[in-house]
């Protein structure tokens, strides 16, 4: 496969050029006017952060895309899924609060947000996985796939069960709805927590299966019956059902990359990431620890898998920053040194895993040329 083109632009800047400019200008660069937005609906999927956490992109990004995409006559909304866990974006309404109150509205990003999965995570569209391994039928939100173009627009950081959050896992983990977050965390089946559940019965008008019934006015899950959606989740507003089984380390990155290949098969796809406040956890924490890394710069492609590898590649060579996890691990005596910073920062995990998967199921190749641009 031929390389891909990478381009990177570092965050100085001049007393003419600020840095949403100098975005702009690399994406153009990239080839971003190239796709056709003239009255298209265009996704700029990107993480509005969890309440409490600071690294997270600055609003000002999102309207430097969404102004580009305007350029070109693109009709632009910034969005995101509802998350599984418990926290300040599980439903639609929480979600914008949480986007608000960080920052993020029609004033200061120049478009209006749509959270992909609807009110309760459950407005998904079915996606088959072209050459999926693991997922033949990927759960996305409804308002992403109804997009005529999608751009990600990730912040580049590490993370505690994928190794590194970038386009990959914006893209795939991102987009999928409550229930294709859960299929890809989780070959497990839910259950109740009696203590939580007030027998609302709103679970099972959700499930499609049927599994569940009331015993003393609490909901009861027939494993034998259920198939595992997780639709159930979506709809507790309790938080009264949970997984059991977690799938950790290759599985969940094999599975998310296909979940991201379902979401940018057949249409015109654009990817940034911005390396910057390179934390050692992901944005969906209520907290965010020192950055492990220093800022390095933004980047942008038409593919995903090199612009997540060029990423890595540049953070391998970046040197730890001190008072950090990373440099606390590399301190202690009786540390196994991995010479890999994000395995060094969270050792359990297996992010090649990611890439290799993603580029052997098609969605791009891990060999790439980087272009600077000063």
């Amino acid at each position: 496969m031929e390389k891909s083109k990478v381009y990177f632009t570092d965050f100085r800047t001049d007393l003419q050029t600020n840095l949403m400019q100098k975005l702009q200008k690399l994406c153009k660069l990239a080839g971003i006017k190239k796709i056709n937005m003239d009255g298209k609906f265009v996704a700029i999927k990107m993480h509005f952060g969890e309440l409490g956490n600071m690294a997270y992109l600055r609003p000002g990004y999102a309207r430097a895309v969404a102004d580009l995409v305007k350029e070109q006559g693109g009709l632009p909304f910034l969005t995101d899924c509802n998350t599984l866990y418990p926290g300040s974006r599980r439903n639609a309404l929480e979600h914008m609060d949480c986007a608000n109150i960080n920052g993020f509205n029609t004033i200061t990003t120049g478009c209006q947000i749509i959270i992909g999965d609807g009110l309760r995570g459950t407005d998904e569209v079915e996606v088959p996985v072209n050459g999926g391994e693991y997922i033949k039928n990927a759960k996305i939100g409804r308002a992403i796939m109804d997009a005529d173009v999608f751009i990600s627009l990730a912040h580049f950081k590490g993370h505690e069960m994928t190794g590194f959050g970038g386009a990959i896992k914006n893209i795939g983990m991102g987009c999928g709805s409550r229930a294709g977050k859960m299929e890809q965390h989780s070959s497990g089946k839910p259950k109740v927590n009696e203590k939580l559940c007030r027998g609302c019965r709103r679970c099972a008008k959700e499930c499609g299966s049927d599994a569940i019934t009331y015993e003393n006015n609490k909901a009861h899950i027939h494993e034998d019956i259920c198939k595992g959606c997780g639709r159930c989740i979506g709809a507790c507003t309790f938080d009264a059902i949970e997984t059991v089984q977690w799938d950790a380390g290759q599985l969940l990155d094999k599975k998310m990359a296909e979940y991201a290949k379902a979401v940018v098969d057949g249409r015109p796809c654009f990817y940034i990431n911005l390396a910057m406040d390179i934390s050692p956890n992901c944005d969906c924490h209520g907290e965010n620890d020192a950055a492990i890394l220093p800022n390095i710069g933004m980047f942008a492609s038409f593919d995903p898998v090199a612009l997540d590898q060029a990423c890595v590649d540049a953070c391998q060579k970046a040197a730890p920053l001190p008072n950090s996890q990373l440099s606390d691990n590399l301190a202690k005596p009786d540390w196994k040194c991995h010479h890999d910073h994000l395995l060094d920062s969270n050792p359990h995990v297996h992010w090649k895993e990611t890439l290799e998967h993603a580029e052997k199921i098609g969605m791009g190749t891990r060999e790439y040329e980087l272009v600077k641009m000063k």
